[in-house]
């Protein structure tokens, strides 16, 4: 995990919950890239990138609509981090004038939250789901995340995202 949690299990593919998936198609409409899904993903956008097959980080993220739930800790055997994704998220805003939302970590004194969130993201819902239950390997185990987590949205429709995500 980052922001110096430790990993309390041994799975990397946990899953957004339906009520967020179903807010982000709200706020976005058609899902067209999931940089970096896995094969019990539940968001079912119309380009999924599942690692080891295509690395999301790698490629180009030129789609008008995207959602990323990355991996929350370091990916040792890449040498990727949260920042890493926080980057193309921010990037893609910048250079293709996509529309991104991206479930994360709160941890707004990072170096990424600093460099990537804050100069420009449009808008970020802390989620009052304090312990979000992830799906782990597509199933509800019952535990709730170790770290209260944020929706952040990177676009042109802040009031749209607002509206959507301000039940959560």
């Amino acid at each position: 995990m980052t922001a110096g949690r430790t990993v309390i299990g041994n799975s990397r593919d946990w899953c957004t919950p339906l009520k967020y998936i179903r807010a982000v198609r709200e706020v976005l409409g058609e899902i067209q890239l999931d940089p970096c899904s896995n094969k019990w993903s539940i968001v079912e956008a119309r380009t999924e990138w599942k690692l080891p097959e295509h690395d999301g980080l790698k490629l180009p993220w030129s789609f008008p609509t995207i959602y990323v739930n990355p991996p929350y800790g370091s990916d040792k055997a890449r040498g990727t981090r949260i920042i890493d994704w926080l980057r193309k998220c921010s990037e893609a805003y910048e250079a293709f004038g996509s529309e991104v939302i991206a479930l994360v970590p709160i941890a707004a004194n990072t170096k990424h939250w600093k460099l990537y969130v804050w100069p420009s993201a449009a808008s970020v819902c802390f989620l009052y789901d304090t312990r979000l239950r992830f799906l782990v390997e597509g199933r509800d185990d019952g535990k709730g995340a170790p770290m209260a987590c944020a929706a952040i949205y990177w676009g042109m429709n802040k009031s749209r995202f607002a509206q959507v995500f301000c039940e959560h």
